[in-house]
């Protein structure tokens, strides 16, 4: 590779995480704007053509975003959840394979059955990573967020194992019911095999390392020595991956504060950086695949198609998550007990989240040229093109439109917000009466001047922490939108460091301390303004 080439391959990156912060500035989505700003540098004489390599796509991209979205889940509440989570991402994405799949043979002049039933395993599973971003951001109800980020975790591997069968009938290897059913059992059974077996082996490594830098890199490797060990064993790699990153993440409580936060803000990076990429990645192969298709294909023929497609993707979810919302509260009491409550606008939030995504596309571009027989795959540039056109269109569509349906339908999580305030105030209470308990166990004989000096220092700081959770709860004012006491120390307290560290910059300036020096010190500056900003 020359340097021209790999100066090329470093703008990638750079244009797509200069788009995202420019999206984040103004207040945009994300993901749609790198779609549409890779649609329009796909146009540019002077960007070449970038296929999405799928051994890219899904040995590097998926098995990273996989495992942070597992770490940063709840396990209870998505065991509180499992039975629209598993109806989604399990019958949901059967039911999308089988009602497309028959679609796009009747509707797509010269598509075969099997093909059709690939297209359909391809386009079955949402990448809700785009909805559970806005979802998050516009702070929707936590049950809505568990159920989209569940679904997300699961459903890949419903429809890569789909896929996969699908594909042996279309190259020629046969089909059977039982066959499918078997391989699907095998690939969740051993994924989930993998990730119990490499969850509590990894965390017992970081257990025993006792170095926050040597730590953070275990749970880097965790995501892909999962996916391949798995894959490797001819099982899902998505649920090894979601299993491990599920355990890491519930007993990471266990792990110290600085392995904490080092791996915090490394993922937030990693995963900042690799949304980027990748949706940017998508709009980049419109041109790859127009090569493919036009050439012989009528385009007026293929949008009406593609239009099809897309509203037979819709309209499936729809048509699967209103019912299978209602109709088990209708047959079962318990269940009526426990979701009697669930707003009606939570399940039309659901069903408009159905944006699909890179692992689409990227299986897609793994369809084999040539089946057994030593023919060329019938309708593989069909495949590809309705495949891109749903994933272009469902990230446009449902993407830019998404924000405005949650506030045309008032859907917010105040006082869910509320709620979680109260709670914490509670709890912040308990521990401070805990901490105050145990100081007073440990200095009950300790004595002298600078021994009292400490544990009244000590008990201040644990009586500002149980305060500052009861005055959040009134938004930083007191009576007469007076600031509160704390919101005045940290005004205060912010200036008074910005202060301290221009004398330390001018001190290192005029050489009287190292660099190094300054380091440590801001770090610790830093580490207590991150503190203050927390209220």
């Amino acid at each position: 590779m020359t340097a021209t080439e790999a100066l090329g391959l470093l703008a990638l990156p750079v244009y797509a995480v200069a788009v995202a912060a420019l999206a984040r500035r103004i207040g945009l989505s994300a993901p749609p704007a790198l779609v549409l700003a890779g649609l329009a540098a796909s146009f540019l004489p002077v960007v070449p053509d970038v296929r999405l390599d799928p051994e890219v796509a899904l040995f590097v991209f998926l098995p990273p975003l996989l495992f942070v979205a597992a770490w940063e889940s709840s396990y209870h509440n998505l065991r509180e959840h499992v039975r629209p989570i598993g109806l989604l991402s399990v019958g949901l994405v059967l039911f999308t394979t089988f009602v497309l799949g028959y679609a796009a043979y009747l509707v797509v002049p010269g598509l075969g059955l099997a093909p059709a039933f690939v297209l359909a395993a391809l386009l079955a599973p949402p990448d809700a990573v785009a909805a559970v971003g806005i979802a998050r951001r516009l702070g929707l109800p936590r049950r809505v967020v568990t159920i989209l980020v569940g679904e997300s975790l699961f459903n890949d591997a419903t429809a890569l194992t789909l896929f996969r069968v699908a594909l042996t009938a279309a190259v020629g290897a046969g089909f059977s019911v039982f066959d499918g059913a078997g391989r699907f059992l095998f690939a969740a059974l051993i994924g989930t095999a993998v990730g119990l077996a490499l969850g509590p082996l990894l965390h017992w490594l970081r257990g025993r390392l006792n170095d926050p830098l040597v730590e953070t890199v275990v749970p880097i490797l965790a995501p892909f020595a999962g996916y391949l060990t798995a894959e490797a064993l001819h099982a899902s790699g998505v649920i090894a991956v979601v299993v491990t990153g599920l355990y890491l993440g519930h007993r990471s409580t266990e792990s110290p504060a600085p392995t904490r936060l080092l791996s915090r803000s490394f993922w937030t990076v990693v995963v900042f950086v690799l949304e980027s990429v990748v949706f940017l990645l998508i709009g980049l192969q419109l041109p790859v695949i127009l090569d493919m298709l036009l050439s012989t294909r009528n385009a007026t023929t293929l949008a009406w198609n593609a239009v099809v497609i897309f509203l037979v993707v819709s309209l499936a979810r729809f048509a699967w998550v209103l019912p299978s919302a209602y109709i088990p509260l209708w047959l079962s009491r318990r269940i009526r007990q426990h979701e009697s409550g669930v707003d009606w606008r939570h399940r039309i939030v659901v069903s408009w989240a159905g944006m699909r995504g890179v692992v689409s596309l990227a299986a897609a571009f793994a369809i084999p040229l040539k089946t057994d027989s030593g023919v060329m795959f019938p309708g593989r540039d069909l495949v590809l093109f309705f495949t891109f056109t749903t994933v272009l269109a469902s990230l446009l569509l449902q993407g830019l439109t998404f924000p405005g349906l949650v506030r045309l339908l008032g859907l917010g999580a105040e006082a869910e917000q509320h709620a979680d305030a109260v709670a914490e105030a509670g709890a912040q209470h308990e521990a401070a009466k805990a901490a105050l308990g145990r100081l007073e166990e440990l200095t009950r004989d300790e004595s002298g001047p600078f021994a009292k000096e400490a544990v009244d220092r000590l008990r201040q700081l644990a009586e500002d922490r149980q305060f500052r959770a009861w005055e959040r709860l009134g938004g930083g004012t007191g009576p007469a939108g007076e600031e509160v006491p704390t919101a005045v120390y940290r005004r205060l307290r912010r200036e008074m460091l910005t202060a301290e560290r221009e004398v330390f910059v001018r001190l290192r300036d005029q050489r009287r301390i190292d660099d190094e020096v300054l380091q440590r010190i801001l770090h610790e500056l830093d580490l207590e303004e991150v503190m203050l900003s927390r209220d």
